[in-house]
């Protein structure tokens, strides 16, 4: 299929996409026994929306690019990534053509149809969230973020960590964690602590079970929060790296029985992938906070 049929298909009709997505596209080959799915920096963006990946990027490891910080045809490449689909869903190419063909991208209930799918496939597939989900619209400032929490609860999240969801103030904050989310979706992290003691604030980690496996998720809230944001709204927390702790954490994990370790990060991509080479026992990182697409894993 060419751009030029694409925006044929798609004339007159730019929302009606369903017809124009193979059917099988969705369709994942399982195997193993462990599934997990991760969203991150939704934004409050319950509906669909138009997206252009950027052109350029410029973060660098070690002074060299990585795959990751290809973009445009050099990422397709580098991937093996043929489809249309995917040209439009992870490069800046061909936007307009290929926006007036496909339509927007997202939005909850696509998510839910589309999570529901997969679980239905993989029975105990966790659906993990790396914050940056409730800060974003007019409709979450207006409900205090409820329109998100309600949202999430009807998603099925499981895990979740955080950075903008603080700028609603440590009291909302805790009222929505120990209050809608209690019994339903864990908030996790690691670095949060109290000022005057260093006493953790939430739990630093849960371990799950799926199909008999054991899996610890460790939570890293966006470490530089109170650089980054209004830190009148946080006045008695600290954040940080804290990379020592982490790698207790890890420890104690394994210790519990956790085979699998995986870290729930909104560190950004060039601080998770440096951290990913200086920590022992981690399994995955599932990272957040930079925006960046990433089609396959990164090591």
């Amino acid at each position: 299929m060419n751009l030029n049929s694409l925006a044929q298909t798609g004339r007159g009709a730019p929302h009606a996409t369903a017809s124009r997505i193979p059917k099988a596209f969705y369709e994942f080959p399982t195997f193993g026994n462990v599934s997990l799915l991760h969203m991150t920096d939704v934004h409050a963006q319950l509906l669909p929306v138009y997206y252009r990946e950027p052109d350029a990027s410029l973060q660098s490891h070690n002074g060299a690019f990585r795959t990751v910080n290809l973009t445009g045809e050099a990422l397709l490449q580098a991937m093996h990534l043929q489809n249309p689909l995917y040209r439009y869903a992870l490069t800046h190419l061909d936007f307009q053509t290929l926006a007036y063909a496909f339509g927007k991208l997202g939005g909850y209930a696509h998510l839910k149809t589309l999570i529901d799918l997969i679980r239905a496939q993989r029975p105990g597939t966790l659906l993990l969230d790396g914050g940056d989900n409730w800060q974003g619209t007019a409709t979450s400032l207006w409900t205090k973020a409820q329109d998100m929490v309600d949202a999430n609860l009807l998603l099925g999240m499981d895990v979740t960590t955080g950075h903008w969801e603080f700028t609603f103030g440590v009291d909302r904050f805790k009222e929505i964690i120990n209050r809608d989310y209690k019994g339903r979706i864990e908030f996790v992290a690691q670095n949060i602590v109290d000022k005057q003691f260093e006493d953790l604030q939430f739990n630093p980690f849960v371990i799950k079970e799926m199909n008999g496996i054991k899996i610890a998720i460790i939570g890293q809230a966006f470490p530089y929060t109170t650089i980054a944001n209004p830190q009148y709204l946080i006045p008695d927390w600290s954040f940080g790296m804290r990379e020592l702790s982490l790698q207790g954490f890890i420890h104690k994990a394994r210790h519990q029985g956790a085979q699998i370790v995986v870290l729930l990060s909104h560190n950004g991509l060039s601080a998770d992938l440096k951290l990913a080479n200086r920590l022992r026992g981690l399994d995955v990182i599932m990272g957040g906070h930079t925006h960046d697409a990433l089609p396959m894993a990164q090591i």
